[in-house]
């Protein structure tokens, strides 16, 4: 049975991987990571009145990607439930994420970038190290940022040895500006909390992929999908989710299904939409030719 971590998947693009998974892998089996757990029980018993067969393959735990206490319990419990396997996770994939929708920069920061390194912490050793996988859920606003960027603050992003010391440093670097106005003058373009936080997750791919070469870690974007999170982006300009060419969740879990059950090329690399390679310094757009640079 492959034992797979989903964080943020009571809605959206998470609760859309976890029934992917457990649609179309009999062999399977979801924790559904909910900050909440009485929406992840609320998420598990909507799934299990459509699929009463996968009830003995999912279970909710309670997971806060903000807390290091939420984060250990949740760990403890992974473990706890699967008695007799010192390594008992296939993989975990960090899809728990926010905008800036009524929310700071530290804040975004906070779940986008902090939150999957405290996952990825918490849960490696739990995973089989041959071959385990680590999936981060992240957003074409990334490599859009970084090409905002100037050279200098770009060759961080994408350099193949980038540390996650030196990330922990630009992102006290970027909380220390005093205002929008100063981030062109660091040469981090507007300095969108989001696009910034997303890149920052890619750079950490790199890195966590580079120092542990035995399992698959790379990231993706899930595409513009219709989300809670980007539907207020909608009714911002009068639009329906449509008319912005916005599609539904279970098109938002193709490249993450394509990490953890494919065979991609190569480790630390950042996927589009379309499941395909795309660098970290640009948009590439769905459907045109993968990226194949270093």
């Amino acid at each position: 049975m492959k034992r797979i971590l989903v964080t943020g998947a009571n809605k959206g693009i998470g609760l859309a991987i976890v029934t992917a998974i457990l649609d179309e892998h009999a062999d399977a089996f979801v924790f559904l990571g909910s900050r909440d757990a009485e929406r992840g029980r609320a998420a598990r018993e909507g799934l299990l009145v459509a699929h009463p067969t996968w009830h003995d393959r999912l279970e909710v735990v309670a997971l806060d990607v903000t807390n290091d206490a939420s984060v250990s319990a949740a760990a403890r419990e992974v473990a706890d439930r699967s008695p007799g396997e010192a390594t008992p996770l296939f993989a975990v994939v960090n899809n728990a994420g926010i905008g800036l929708d009524g929310t700071s920069p530290r804040d975004v920061l906070e779940v986008n970038v902090f939150g999957v390194r405290r996952v990825c912490e918490a849960f490696l050793p739990l995973l089989v190290p041959a071959g385990g996988r680590i999936v981060n859920v992240t957003s074409a606003s990334g490599p859009s940022f970084v090409h905002s960027c100037s050279p200098e603050r770009q060759q961080i992003f994408v350099d193949p040895s980038v540390t996650w010391t030196q990330l922990q440093v630009l992102v006290d670097e970027y909380l220390s500006l005093p205002s929008a106005w100063a981030y062109a003058g660091a040469g981090l373009g507007d300095g969108n909390p989001y696009g910034f936080s997303k890149a920052c997750t890619n750079a950490y791919t790199v890195a966590l992929a580079r120092e542990h070469s035995g399992l698959r870690i790379n990231a993706c974007t899930p595409g513009f999908i219709e989300t809670d999170m980007t539907r207020p982006y909608t009714e911002s300009v009068g639009k329906s989710a449509q008319e912005m060419g916005m599609k539904p969740p279970a098109a938002g879990a193709r490249a993450p299904m394509f990490l953890l059950f494919g065979e991609p090329e190569g480790n630390g690399r950042y996927y589009g939409s379309d499941a395909q390679r795309s660098p970290l310094d640009r948009y590439r757009a769905p459907g045109s030719p993968p990226y194949t640079g270093e």
